[in-house]
């Protein structure tokens, strides 16, 4: 799974001047492997770059598509089968899952062209992951994968007791930009905003130009939590702002109050539902709009406001109660990712995480509150691989160390 090549592991230096410890291990196929500790040279593959979440695990895949070769026949076999296992699949288990409209191809990683595939599975599921990784033999020619993501830490031991994989823990918003900044330079396409996004029969996306080298501007990470980031530069940046209420605590809300039990699941709900019948709204209050001070009727004024009355409790759906409170969280994000901007003053900001993953009800609402209280000045710029940047930025981790 790639090899140890971030910061955090310089004291695994001593290991790269040694020479390949020989593991033999026994496939199913009766083939024996050389497990090898990377020693200064392109270490075998496969090579994968992970990042473990709080409530979904991420798992960037290279395929090399060039005619290079420095295997042994084994080695030659193993990568093939777990090439052919992962990419002519899009399921794997129960709830394993690789985005083949992901897929970016011609990526260049440690001077071979390859495909990147990109695959995602709940957290919660991490033991069968392991067993899936153990039967299909994918951890069998490697000791070490670069990970991030708090369960890095939380499953060392696992990996290390399971796999007898060492997991070399990169800094998760490290990661996070330099997944981000390779993948806008490698994608002209990888950027959009969603034009006249309160009109449904006329709203739409379109691609946004990003000019990655130009700073600075704000990355907003929308998973189990949020995180708000000002990058200044490819190596200068700081987190300004955050919190706990972002994805994990849409889908544990949602679990409650309507019983669902799948991300999808809940987006799917929030799609049929309105949170008019939940929340409260100006014109609830005023009997319109606060022209005054710019609030018009339709602005939520209190979320969940009408559920203090038994009757308005008794006409709600599970529908209704899935939109409001991804109306909500939702609306909270946007009123922090407004205000760091403001106080940054910083006119770019880019939504990514997979809470956004088919989520076009929270890019709409993002959309808006950043175009309507910055009275058209700024969009709010989504990126199509979301909440893969992590595991992208541990594979190229990888790639940094050998260009040294």
């Amino acid at each position: 799974m790639g090899p140890y090549t971030c910061k955090e592991c310089s004291s695994l230096q001593t290991m790269e001047q040694s020479h390949a410890t020989v593991i033999s291990n026994s496939l199913s196929n009766g083939m024996s492997i050389h497990k090898n500790h990377f020693n200064g040279t392109i270490p075998p593959m496969p090579w994968f770059g992970m990042d473990i979440g709080g409530t979904l695990s991420k798992l960037v895949f290279f395929e090399p598509k060039d005619s290079i070769t420095a295997q042994t026949e084994d080695e030659t076999q193993l990568l093939y089968n777990v090439t052919k296992y992962l990419t002519k699949n899009s399921v794997y288990g129960k709830s394993g899952h690789r985005d083949a409209h992901q897929q970016m191809d011609n990526v260049k990683i440690c001077n071979r062209i390859g495909t990147l595939h990109f695959i995602r599975f709940p957290t919660s599921e991490m033991n069968n992951f392991l067993d899936l990784s153990k039967k299909k033999g994918m951890a069998a020619s490697v000791s070490t994968v670069c990970a991030t993501g708090g369960g890095a830490f939380k499953f060392e031991d696992i990996f290390k007791n399971e796999l007898n994989l060492k997991l070399c823990k990169c800094d998760e918003l490290d990661s996070l930009i330099r997944g981000l900044l390779f993948t806008v330079a490698s994608n002209n396409n990888e950027c959009y905003f969603w034009s006249q996004c309160t009109e449904d029969e006329q709203c739409s996306t379109q691609v946004y130009t990003f000019q990655y080298n130009k700073y600075p501007f704000i990355v907003v990470n929308i998973g189990s939590g949020v995180s708000v980031l000002a990058v200044y530069g490819p190596n200068n940046f700081k987190r300004i702002s955050g919190t706990s209420i972002g994805g994990g605590t849409f889908l544990g809300l949602c679990s409650l109050l309507t019983g669902c039990n799948t991300f999808d699941e809940a987006i799917e709900l929030a799609a049929n539902g309105d949170n008019v019948k939940v929340d409260k709204l100006v014109r609830d209050i005023y009997g319109g709009s606060y022209s005054r001070f710019g609030l018009p009727g339709e602005l939520v004024a209190s979320s969940f406001g009408h559920m203090n009355s038994k009757e308005k409790r008794a006409q709600v759906s599970r529908e209704d109660l899935a939109r409001a409170t991804l109306v909500t969280i939702t609306n909270n994000i946007a009123s922090i990712a407004r205000m760091c901007a403001l106080n940054e003053r910083i006119d770019r900001v880019c939504f990514v995480g997979n809470f956004l993953r088919v989520n076009p009800i929270s890019m709409k609402l993002l959309s808006h509150a950043m175009d309507y209280w910055s009275n058209g000045s700024q969009k709010a710029i989504f990126l199509n691989h979301e909440g893969y940047f992590g595991a992208i930025g541990c594979l190229l981790s990888f790639d940094e160390r050998f260009k040294e």
